[in-house]
């Protein structure tokens, strides 16, 4: 049963969209620390990866799993899941905490209050993905994993699963387009009336960022289910590089409408999320790669994104604290800039051959998934 579920080939350009998403995320994210906010972040909607990465699960998920279930159990499915994520999710709670202490009060005003039983408490917890409230925050973002930001995705990313294996493959395409029509619907009214004109949020465990994340999560994963349903894909030449160069502009984009029309910038998030990444979905499913070399560079990208994605983040938070209360330019940084991101990459690089994979194949054996 485990050789044929894995029988289908992968759509290696995606691979490689995933890794050139994850790597622009690291790079908004150290260059967040630089800014004063939204009308000055270079890569200014680099928070819109996440909806992307969404398509993409969603889309992948119907690719793999659509025509199964007439032979794998509901059970056979989150043992699956849970198999390719959860390793890297206690690997990205774990380095969150190990690096915790080394951040300081000059940034994280309470952590001189924080005990070593805090923080193994926090990593037990959010080694589970469980969310915790306000009131067990010990960095003072209000994260609902404060030892690793990001993981309040992989939070979303999970419900989606649910909500598929339960509910939603069920689905005929009418439903599920209409599903999506108003899933889509929500997300455009969200993005033109949010108080700061974009779908930036989710990662709070309170109800406006609990709506945020599931108005982001609906929309994008929904659609990539539909997507991989109806089989519509563009065939064009150089894929990979057109959907590239496409995702860097859009999530490279300067805010729009300043700080008096920020409806603007919010139908500009939406008309990106509901058109532009759908589109590069079907353009890199659709693609083939000419050169070898490229393939294996997708094939790398695509292993180290999620790695990259769920552990980087621990390094930034240490970023910040060096560059924020010292008011440093990127300008003036850069080249330590560009090092902590390649620190980042094989750091995740590392996490994947020496943990990820020796874990999964581990459990894989043991489940005898």
């Amino acid at each position: 049963m485990g050789t044929e579920l894995n029988a289908k080939p992968h759509y290696l350009i995606l691979d490689g969209l995933r890794g050139v998403a994850a790597i622009l995320v690291v790079f908004f994210h150290l260059f967040e620390a630089h800014s004063s906010g939204p009308l000055d972040q270079v890569i200014n909607h680099g928070y819109l990866a996440v909806d992307f990465f969404f398509v993409l699960s969603g889309f992948v998920v119907g690719y793999a799993y659509d025509d199964r279930w007439n032979k794998m159990t509901i059970g056979a499915f989150f043992k699956r899941r849970l198999i390719r994520l959860q390793p890297m999710v206690v690997m990205g709670m774990f380095i969150g905490a190990v690096f915790f202490f080394f951040g300081s009060e000059a940034m994280f005003p309470g952590i001189g209050q924080v005990s070593v039983w805090q923080v193994m408490l926090l990593f037990v917890i959010g080694s589970t993905l469980l969310p915790v409230p306000t009131s067990m925050d010990i960095r003072g973002w209000g994260e609902m994993h404060p030892l690793n930001g990001p993981a309040w995705s992989l939070f979303f990313e999970y419900i989606a699963n649910i909500l598929y294996a339960l509910v939603i493959r069920r689905f005929p395409k009418f439903l599920l387009t209409l599903l999506v029509i108003v899933a889509g619907g929500a997300l455009i009214h969200y993005a033109v009336t949010s108080p700061n004109g974009c779908l930036a949020g989710g990662w709070k465990l309170d109800g406006p960022q609990l709506r945020v994340g599931f108005t982001r999560l609906m929309y994008p994963f929904f659609v990539g289910l539909l997507l991989s349903r109806t089989g519509f894909l563009i065939r064009t030449r150089y894929a990979f590089e057109k959907c590239s160069l496409l995702l860097l502009i859009v999530l490279a984009m300067p805010r729009l409408g300043g700080e008096s029309q920020y409806w603007l910038n919010g139908l500009y998030e939406a008309l990106c999320v509901i058109v532009v990444f759908p589109l590069i979905v079907v353009l890199g499913a659709g693609g083939k790669l000419s050169e070898s070399l490229f393939s294996k560079g997708c094939d790398f990208m695509g292993k180290i994104s999620y790695p990259l994605y769920i552990v980087h983040y621990p390094v930034i938070y240490l970023y910040w604290n060096w560059v924020t209360p010292r008011h440093l330019p990127w300008t003036s940084v850069w080249p330590s800039t560009i090092l902590i991101a390649a620190f980042c990459i094989m750091m995740a690089y590392a996490c994947l051959k020496l943990y990820d994979e020796p874990v999964r194949t581990w459990l894989r054996k043991k489940l005898k998934i």
